[in-house]
């Protein structure tokens, strides 16, 4: 998988979409099979790789050695709310790196510390890992709030930062890209589904977290473009009373309406649960949720009475799917991240890692902090199986580059696509914006 560089300026131009066995043989490179299936892709983006085989670094079986590349990372741990698998995945993805010959020969080092929505924390833990530490880059960042308190340091440092976003910053800013889309952007598509499978109105609930008003504003503009009425909620977590949560939410939706759900797996499994103890699964049109829901843990942990019944938007693709990335995904986990499970937050992990090792395998001369994010800023047309179209970074205000995606349904105890890929309703601002950009400069999506 090459990735191309971007050259000139683009013109002008955010809790939690938080948040899923099988695997081929492990061979010396950490790969998948050769078969080049794009593994439930098509469709508007597809999804589609243009390889034959995924691999770690050079892909040789030699160990690293050396001094270490450092790279930083800062997640949100703590009661309700742990984003910690998405750097851990990373690191698991480094980790093979190390053992198939690093970078062109040296390791790479994943310091990651966790924070507790505490801006001075944050904001502590940044400045620790780029100025102590001596970190040449930030990847696998994941945070409630860190976006928004570090991106003028970043952008100050001249640190180019791959993570996975949740508050407005981690897309609205010059020096931020993530690979996700975000609580904001999934609600959106989970709300469009929503409406496709007819509702007339959606009852709307995330958890009572930092950033709720602006995620929920996208989801109330999806609903006004397509005539729908919506009501939206907020509820503490951890979530201590999900029965009387699950009663308000169908009282809201009415027969003709849908309830779409923004929160963590276990918090959304609450509710869900709540809702099948009670026999409210079928008193409303459909259930819908964000992208954490994509998950096998929530399938099989709901059986088989939810199957087809809960719509989730999902950022990437499955995690059954037999496609390059997707392959050498589960071969890591398998070998390297011991206790990690499969789902959106761990091949966000996995992707961001990705990303990162073939920009830094593309430098030449001295990985320094200013190389190393030169070559994340040049990064476009990435192509993977695990999100609909290449993802890219480039010189621009706004970053938003998976910003289409699919539909997954229970079935059984997995996930299964229900929709292929699609674009997230333009109605939304950010939304239009990124999508001129690329109709601008269609090199960065391949085109």
């Amino acid at each position: 998988m090459r990735i191309k560089l971007v050259s000139g300026r683009l013109g002008q131009l955010w809790l939690v979409a938080v948040l899923a066995l099988g695997c081929a043989l492990f061979v010396a490179a950490c790969g998948g099979d050769d078969d080049d299936n794009g593994g439930g892709g098509g469709g508007f983006g597809g999804g589609k790789a243009t390889v034959t085989a995924s691999k770690c670094g050079l892909g040789n079986g030699k160990k690293a050695s050396g001094a270490p590349i450092k790279l930083g990372a800062i997640a949100t741990k703590q009661p309700g709310t742990d984003f910690s698998e998405i750097p851990r995945t990373a690191e698991a993805y480094f980790k093979c790196v190390n053992d198939n010959g690093g970078i062109n020969g040296r390791p790479v080092q994943l310091l990651i510390e966790t924070e507790q929505t505490d801006p001075g924390q944050i904001a502590s833990l940044a400045k620790k890992l780029i100025e102590s530490d001596k970190v040449v880059g930030m990847v696998g960042n994941i945070s409630l709030i860190e976006c928004a308190i570090n991106h003028k340091y970043y952008e100050q440092k001249g640190f180019y930062m791959i993570g996975a976003g949740i508050a407005p910053e981690c897309y609205s800013t010059s020096n931020i890209a993530a690979v996700n889309m975000g609580p904001r952007y999934s609600s959106d598509g989970a709300t469009q589904y929503a409406i496709r499978a007819g509702a007339k109105k959606i009852a709307f609930d995330q958890s009572n977290v930092p950033g709720n008003e602006y995620i929920e504003a996208g989801p109330k503009l999806v609903a006004k473009d397509e005539g729908a009425e919506i009501e939206t909620f907020k509820d503490n977590v951890p979530i201590q009373d999900a029965n009387s949560i699950a009663q308000k939410l169908v009282q809201s939706a009415g027969s003709d309406g849908a309830v779409v759900l923004n929160f963590t797996p276990p918090e959304a499994l609450k509710i869900l649960k709540a809702a099948q103890s009670q026999g409210l699964q079928d008193r409303v049109k459909t259930w819908a949720c964000s992208t954490p829901c994509n998950t096998d843990f929530i399938a099989d942990a709901l059986g088989p009475q939810w199957d087809g019944k809960l719509g989730v938007n999902a950022e990437l693709n499955l995690v059954s799917a037999d496609a390059p990335d997707s392959n050498l995904y589960r071969d890591v986990l398998k070998k390297y991240g011991s206790g990690i499970p499969l789902g959106s937050f761990s091949q966000m992990g996995f992707l961001e890692a990705r990303i990162a090792t073939e920009a830094l395998m593309g430098i030449k001369g001295d990985i320094t902090p200013e190389s190393a994010n030169q070559a994340f800023l040049k990064v476009k047309d990435f192509k993977t199986d695990i999100i609909c179209n290449p993802w890219y970074y480039g010189e621009a205000p706004l970053h938003l580059p998976n910003n289409v995606d699919r539909t997954v349904v229970p079935k059984g105890d997995v996930m299964v696509e229900k929709e292929d890929c699609f674009p997230i309703s333009d109605v939304d601002p950010a939304i239009k914006q990124v999508r001129e950009i690329e109709q601008k400069d269609p090199s960065l999506i391949g085109k």
